[in-house]
């Protein structure tokens, strides 16, 4: 088929490279248009602009996707079919008319369960056990399109949003190009999502990272893992913001501790919560590196008064 294939982001990168690497004709990429990157904040292609420019494809940068000048290059173009990966824009009913196979989406859960901008993050903070991830027909609804195929993979107790969503990208590249050789054949038929079982997965935003102490710690290493790497997770010290990789909970070191109030050993540094403690992995001061949470507290000199809030 005659392909346009839509994505931003790294995560929508092994998708491209198996449908370039397939007997497809990728004819042209939508990705979002350069932005400020770095310290110089100089302008940047998207890793599927680089990605597609490096291998000669055709790339478009609308500024919206209902640009007259996007859809009427779209028309041109005429893809058979739209393959979508973590675009990052609504498409308005004329750009989802002009391929014959419509847009086809691959979302990362199980649909209908957490549709939405952050599925892999509210997995992750919600505590599940599995996620996955599907292809559906894209409609003018928020991920509500008839499903395609599905993969399932588990979610490790240590995986964090940037170790899940690399193994499901890679996964689902190989689920999107069999989605695209079966409508090819036609030999896949979109069912409708169930009614029963849909969650949203809103954005997690900066605010949302920071660290409450006085929850579980439970919920304290699901946020920190959620957030990582992004929005990125964070607690205050000496009324300076500190951001927090994973941490690791420790119910075997017992009570004593309240909701943030430190104990500093050699080789660790535990951070009370409303349960038991948790031990900090690798934290970053204000304006400096990452480092070691026993290389923190000894540079800080913690007292008996210091804690996270």
């Amino acid at each position: 088929m005659r392909l346009v294939f839509a994505g931003t982001p790294e995560t929508a990168v092994p998708s491209l490279e198996a449908l370039l690497g397939s007997s497809h004709e990728v004819a042209a990429v939508v990705t979002r248009p350069d932005a400020p990157a770095g310290r110089g904040r100089r302008l940047t292609a998207s890793p599927v602009g680089a990605r597609a420019a490096e291998a000669g494809v055709e790339v478009l940068k609308p500024a919206k996707a209902r640009d007259p000048e996007f859809l009427d290059r779209l028309r041109v173009i005429a893809p058979d079919c739209c393959p979508v990966v973590a675009y990052g824009a609504l498409l308005p009913r004329e750009a989802l008319d002009i391929p014959r196979h419509g847009w086809v989406n691959l979302h990362f859960s199980l649909l209908p369960a957490w549709r939405g901008a952050a599925p892999v993050q509210r997995a992750i903070l919600h505590g599940d056990d599995v996620t996955g991830a599907a292809t559906f027909q894209i409609e003018e609804g928020l991920d509500t399109g008839p499903v395609y195929g599905v993969l399932t993979e588990p979610i490790r107790p240590d995986d964090t949003t940037g170790s899940l969503l690399g193994r499901l990208a890679d996964a689902g590249s190989g689920l999107l190009l069999d989605t695209m050789n079966g409508i090819e054949a036609g030999v896949l038929e979109p069912r409708p999502q169930p009614a029963e079982g849909v969650s949203q997965a809103a954005k997690l935003t900066p605010e949302d990272g920071r660290v409450d102490w006085h929850r579980p710690a439970l919920h304290v290493d699901r946020l920190v893992r959620a957030c990582t790497p992004a929005p990125g997770a964070w607690t205050s010290f000496r009324d300076t913001r500190v951001k927090l990789g994973p941490v690791r909970p420790r119910p075997e070191a017992g009570g004593g501790l309240g909701p943030g109030e430190l104990r500093a050993g050699k080789k660790e540094v535990l951070v009370g919560t409303a349960t038991h403690p948790v031990a900090l992995g690798e934290v970053q001061p204000q304006g400096k590196r990452r480092m070691a949470a026993a290389d923190w507290a000894r540079g800080v000199g913690l007292t008996g008064e210091d804690a996270l809030i």
